[in-house]
């Protein structure tokens, strides 16, 4: 059974691995994400990569990512009327406002890879980031917590709990663009391995994966991803993220049943 879930992912991965895979007719962020260079803007991609995946396109052409050098009274003129689902004008300046003062100070890579190498651990390496995120924002609202996500939950003794936290889809997309390298994955950070990186989950990827006997389990949180992302190890143990996109355009394809 899980060999002939291999073959069929091995070659969906294969046939999805192109530039053709991105476009205006096929849209995803990555689309857009692509363009740049640029791991700040590449974030804000990634960020707003919710909902229906032409308007998260559209919302994100419509975006001048040349702001993020200009001062703070520009942004906030220039994203007067920016609004996209839970994020209101002023959650999108913010976050705008938030990246132009990080990126004059520190590389996303940077931070992520201290707790990543002292941690040898992909989740507190996230956390570190949010938690940064959520500090130089000094800013709260229900949009702008959706947008970067809380930090995670962690127990008593402090450590991460996986129940109950959110599956941080739009984080892990990030990482899989950031870390992977082929046609089309970024691969812009080299020092976080590969094999490390957790399933984006997704509502297409966790009821592909249910169908195909991945996941056994009815919630969708980050114990689900884990669990998804241990099972595709069986495949790849070195790369298991690369079924990802594979999985995701299965699901949007309705390529099962």
């Amino acid at each position: 059974m899980m060999n002939s879930i291999k073959e069929l992912l091995d070659k969906e991965v294969c046939s999805r691995n192109n530039n053709c895979e991105l476009s205006y007719e096929r849209p995803d962020p990555l689309l857009v994400a692509s363009r740049y260079k640029d791991e700040y803007i590449i974030l804000l991609c990634a960020l707003f990569g919710y909902g229906k995946a032409s308007l998260i396109v559209k919302f994100l052409d419509s975006l001048n990512f040349d702001l993020l050098n200009e001062k703070e009274e520009i942004i906030d003129k220039e994203l007067e009327s920016f609004y996209y689902r839970f994020q209101n004008s002023e959650d999108v300046k913010t976050i705008f406002k938030t990246f132009r003062k990080m990126r004059q100070e520190d590389s996303l890579n940077d931070i992520f890879f201290q707790t990543y190498k002292k941690e040898n651990n992909i989740l507190e390496a996230l956390d570190s980031l949010i938690s940064r995120i959520h500090k130089v924002a000094s800013y709260s609202s229900q949009g702008f917590t959706f947008l970067v996500s809380s930090p995670l939950k962690r127990d008593k003794q402090g450590q991460i709990k996986e129940i109950g936290n959110a599956p941080y889809k739009r984080w892990m997309m990030y990482l899989r663009w950031m870390v992977r390298n082929d046609n089309l994955d970024l691969g812009l950070w080299k020092d976080i391995d590969k094999k490390d990186l957790i399933l984006p989950l997704d509502t297409h990827t966790f009821k592909v994966s249910q169908k195909l006997g991945l996941l056994d389990r009815k919630t969708y949180d980050l114990k689900s991803a884990i669990l998804i992302t241990e099972k595709l190890k069986e495949f790849d143990s070195l790369d298991p993220i690369k079924y990802d996109f594979a999985l995701y355009r299965i699901g949007q394809e309705k390529i099962i049943d």
